[in-house]
């Protein structure tokens, strides 16, 4: 392949610590599959051949030794670990495997579920000779209630200012909301080039990126950056239009980065085949603007396109929150052909098993139950008179009969007692729920598990 696919797998999920606790987030499950298999699919099904994977010793061990955490994938996995407690952001990582990128490289995170064109991203990295290409989507509130959350302030979301051209594939600006205290400005070397920007701000990253090769030898020169998307992707849209990065003298450089003599670490991006893509451009009538004679690109070198997803295009998520969480477990089985019953599942004749319901394997569903909308994972027990309702019961849960579950989460080995009424509950992992209980938004742990403030 021309590009190395990098997945990250080494995040501690910040946002959803309630189910993390016992399960790495890279192993979450969703619809009874690693999270991490989703990301890892995907390439496969593109013709990936060999990723690394970055992430943890804990999360290796987990992989290699527990057989609900098999991944199913038939590729070579290279698995770089960092330490557990190391603090590492996602540039840190790609600088840490710097010595095993021999080209560009594809970055995934391992959160993401996803089944648009991974070739669009793709090729305008091709087309464009770009230095980066991302994957964006359209932001879609979570409309249900979220478990555990009722009368909680909602955490207002940082929205990103997105400037893209008018084509809708050049990206020409980004900033966070929380760097735009004075409001928006934008440099006159944009607005000369591209009098026309739409201002977007209804867009998410997908954080899956395409990067020259140089731009992670540059990460290895400049050890500031320490995060892809809050760092790396900002600094590189402002440089497409920055005259050290333009001028003639960086063009007879080729791919060498530069330290000039104020010490500041400049990135100088090309390709290899330059000079023949500039006589190229010279010579075709084709341009990438409207309104002036300028030649293609403006003359400048560095360039960074994005793709945002369309409706039509299919599924485009990442689950960083809870509730990006169980929406993915209800969109998920759509990727992939499998029974919605697991041939190895016990399913009472005299149970009702809805077909919008995920049961995995060795699960045992007894009779006069109702499972409607819901995700069962491997070996659950789910006895008599039982009523699970939009919700997702993770592996080895046992729910006691009787019992009635709506609109929650139950992490893994939790046992709910007999007659238990739950509704919109996240109960941790191994929890023990009394008989008879009746809970409602409530969050269910250890006091080992509540996060110190």
């Amino acid at each position: 392949m021309e590009l190395q696919a990098v997945v990250m797998a080494a995040g501690g999920g910040s946002r959803m610590m309630d189910l993390t606790y016992n399960t790495p987030k890279p192993l979450l499950p969703v619809a009874n599959k690693p999270l991490i298999w989703y990301p890892l699919n995907m390439l496969y099904k593109v013709g990936f051949e060999e990723v690394i994977v970055i992430t943890t010793k804990e999360v290796q061990k987990m992989m290699s030794t527990d057989p609900k955490m098999k991944l199913d994938v038939k590729m070579k996995l290279d698995v770089v670990c960092i330490q557990d407690d190391a603090d590492m952001g996602t540039a840190d990582a790609l600088r840490h495997i710097q010595q095993k990128i021999k080209t560009d490289v594809l970055v995934v995170s391992c959160d993401l579920i996803t089944d648009s064109a991974l070739h669009e991203v793709v090729d305008l990295f091709r087309a464009h000779n770009a230095t980066l290409s991302m994957l964006m989507y359209r932001a879609e509130e979570f409309t249900e209630t979220v478990p555990g959350q009722k009368g909680k302030k909602k955490a207002a979301e940082q929205r990103d200012f997105v400037g893209i051209d008018g084509t809708g594939k050049r990206l020409l600006f980004m900033a966070s909301e929380a760097d735009l205290e004075d409001g928006l400005a934008f440099r006159k070397s944009i607005m000369r080039k591209h009098p026309r920007m739409h201002i977007k701000t209804g867009l998410v990253d997908a954080h899956l990126y395409c990067l020259k090769k140089s731009v992670v030898d540059f990460l290895v020169e400049n050890k500031t950056i320490s995060s892809i998307r809050g760092e790396l992707v900002p600094y590189l849209v402002r440089k497409q239009f920055s005259k050290s990065v333009n001028s003639q003298k960086s063009q007879n450089n080729g791919d060498q980065n530069t330290m000039p003599k104020d010490g500041t670490f400049e990135i100088n991006v090309s390709s290899h085949d330059e000079l023949l893509l500039q006589q190229t451009r010279e010579l075709s009538c084709w341009n990438d603007h409207h309104g002036d004679m300028s030649e293609a690109y403006h003359g400048g070198r560095l360039r960074c396109y994005v793709h945002v997803t369309e409706d039509k295009e299919g599924l485009c998520c990442r689950v960083n929150n809870l509730a990006a969480y169980i929406d993915a477990n209800r969109q998920a089985p759509k990727l992939f052909e499998e029974p919605t019953i697991h041939p190895s599942a016990v399913i009472s004749e005299r149970c009702l098993v809805g077909g919008d319901s995920f049961i995995g394997a060795s699960c045992q569903v007894a009779e006069k139950t109702s499972i409607k909308r819901s995700t069962l994972g491997v070996a659950t027990v789910v006895k008599e008179k039982v009523k699970v309702t939009n919700s997702i019961l993770m592996h080895g849960v046992t729910v006691e009969e009787g019992s009635n579950i709506q609109g929650s989460v139950i992490c893994s080995n939790a046992v709910i007692g007999r007659g238990a009424d739950l509704k919109y509950c996240l109960v941790g992992s191994g929890q023990r729920i009394e008989p008879e209980a009746e809970r409602t938004n409530e969050v269910i742990v250890g006091t080992d598990q509540l996060m110190e403030i």
